[in-house]
């Protein structure tokens, strides 16, 4: 296929944010009782939205967290993305050499999403090319985020592509229609290729395929 428009995820493909988001998520469910294994939050928390990662914790510990507990993790989070967050390596690269139209849809609020890339220094190379599930009230692994970027950027899905590093997103760039792109971490690899996506390890090696 002709590859007119890339559409990204954010974290974990663009940013490095997962270790430290996961990180806090599991710190603050521990005093509520719950145990998950970093490894295990990258493959089940990834790509979803707060309140099914909250869900999955209450089912688990058998009670609810308190009210508190999403507005406490969202500034901790906020305030240790502030500081810590990275580019993905080489993404830098590979978006200078880009020719093509792209842009960032992502589960994750339009604030976090910006505060991201302005920390990691993308926030430039994105601007007006951000799209939120918030906006329109869809999360991923339902496909409407990813077809609402593409109609934004004036695109059919057959000249998109999608690039992924979470089985819901993945699941949703392939009901959506679209060719999936599966961002490999050594966590991901056995979902990501089981869900339908092409894996690929670094932008060196992506650049190559496409």
């Amino acid at each position: 296929m002709e590859v007119k428009c890339i559409i990204f995820d954010c974290d974990g493909v663009l940013v490095d944010t997962e270790k430290i988001g996961n990180g806090i998520l599991l710190s603050m469910a521990a005093q509520y009782g719950f145990e998950m294994k970093l490894e295990d939050a990258y493959r089940d928390f990834n790509g979803r939205n707060l309140k099914e990662c909250f869900s999955h914790i209450e089912t688990a510990i058998g009670k609810n967290l308190p009210d508190s507990f999403e507005r406490e993790y969202r500034e901790k989070s906020f305030e240790a993305f502030k500081t810590q967050v990275k580019p993905m390596e080489g993404i830098v690269e590979f978006l200078n050499k880009l020719k093509i139209p792209y842009c960032v849809a992502s589960s994750g609020p339009v604030d976090k999403i910006r505060l991201n890339l302005e920390v990691a220094g993308l926030l430039d190379k994105f601007e007006d090319k951000i799209f939120s599930s918030y906006q329109i009230k869809s999360w991923k692994p339902e496909p409407g985020i990813f077809l609402h970027a593409a109609k934004e950027m004036g695109f059919e899905v057959k000249d998109c592509i999608v690039i992924e590093d979470s089985k819901a997103g993945v699941i949703a760039g392939i009901q959506g229609g679209f060719k999936v792109y599966g961002f490999a971490n050594g966590f991901n690899n056995e979902d990501l290729e089981k869900e339908g996506a092409e894996l690929f390890s670094s932008y060196e090696e992506l650049a190559e395929i496409i």
